[in-house]
């Protein structure tokens, strides 16, 4: 897989702090901390080593969220640790944005993804990552895994809506990837 360089420059100013103590904790999905909404959504993407790196180079430069219709703004064209990123859903003057920064990735042989967490700012309060595997038998899988609760008022209000919103975009990133890899 090429890796890009952005060309761009981290801010001078302090970086905001995540929201949530278990950094790095969707590196173990069987082991999700408790007190959050836990999520695990897994799909088969494609087939072999051309779709493998074809659904990693979409996850890790944000295309596959673009894509499924979210924005994003980040400061770097690809995941590293501590990039940070803004994704926004919705439409005109009702877009909800999530600030996050990308606590850990993946670039392996076998798997690649990234996970990010919650800034100030974010309705939620947790961390998500996103992996590309290739199986033993060629199946190309693509995993997300989560762990959130509330943030804000909002958030808070909508109590067991927000789990089912956050199932449907899961899938909908699956589905998103599945027809990147096959164009």
């Amino acid at each position: 897989m090429t890796r890009l360089t952005s060309g761009l420059s981290r801010p001078a100013h302090p970086r905001p702090a995540l929201t949530y103590p278990e950094v790095g904790a969707t590196r173990t999905p069987e082991a999700l901390p408790a007190g959050y909404h836990h999520l695990r959504h897994s799909v088969a993407v494609g087939s072999g080593r051309a779709a493998f790196e074809k659904a990693g180079e979409a996850v890790t430069t944000w295309r596959m969220h673009r894509r499924s219709g979210a924005s994003v703004r980040s400061e770097a064209l690809r995941a590293e640790p501590g990039v940070s990123l803004e994704v926004s859903v919705g439409v005109g003057a009702v877009r909800l944005g999530a600030p996050c920064s990308v606590v850990w990735t993946a670039y392996e042989e076998n798997r690649t993804g990234f996970a990010y967490g919650t800034l100030t700012g974010h309705p939620e309060r947790g961390e998500e990552s996103f992996i590309v595997s290739l199986e033993p038998g060629g199946t190309v899988r693509f995993t997300v895994t989560a762990f959130s609760r509330p943030a804000a008022w909002y958030t808070r209000l909508a109590g067991p809506v927000i789990p089912v919103l956050q199932l449907a975009y899961a899938r909908r990133l699956g589905r998103t990837l599945r027809r990147l890899v096959r164009t």
